[in-house]
């Protein structure tokens, strides 16, 4: 649940991952998930530093407008 959207998105998949290598990795998310019944994409980028023990969520943002079985 999204407390601050009053959102309650629920997970379906992934579509997409990308990684790059910076100072740790950059992980680069594209997954489709349900609010009610509408199904959207959302895109994500978490930044990595395993040997700190960190892991911190750069972006979490609606993705393109296309259907997100469009690719398919």
């Amino acid at each position: 649940m999204n407390k601050l959207k009053k959102m309650d998105l629920r997970f379906n998949g992934l579509v997409k991952t990308e990684e790059q290598v910076v100072a740790g990795t950059m992980y680069y998310i594209t997954l489709e998930a349900t609010d009610d019944s509408k199904k959207s994409k959302y895109e994500t980028k978490i930044w990595v530093k395993p040997w700190l023990n960190f892991k911190e969520l750069q972006e979490f943002k609606l993705g393109s407008d296309e259907p997100a079985n469009a690719s398919a």
